[in-house]
């Protein structure tokens, strides 16, 4: 029984560092280089959404790009 729980305790240990440090990591990620959107509705036909189906495109927003200025023609900006 004691050793169970000391293996639990190291198990629940691993977890909460691993927790610690995968959240600050990911939310900088996805703050500061890229992250995924979902495009809904007419606004954006027929680049997105063609044909006027009611699914969503899901797409990625890279945020690297627009902080070094390197945006082009063609491109698709999304305002939020």
């Amino acid at each position: 029984m004691a050793q169970a729980q000391r293996l639990g305790r190291r198990y629940l240990k691993a977890f909460f560092k691993g927790f610690f440090v995968a959240v600050p990591v990911t939310v900088t990620f996805l703050d500061r280089v890229a992250c995924v959107a979902r495009v809904e509705g007419a606004s954006m036909q027929p680049s997105l959404n063609p044909g006027g189906r009611q699914a969503s495109d899901v797409v990625l927003l890279n945020h690297w790009s627009i902080r070094n200025y390197d945006v082009q023609r063609g491109d698709i900006v999304s305002l939020v």
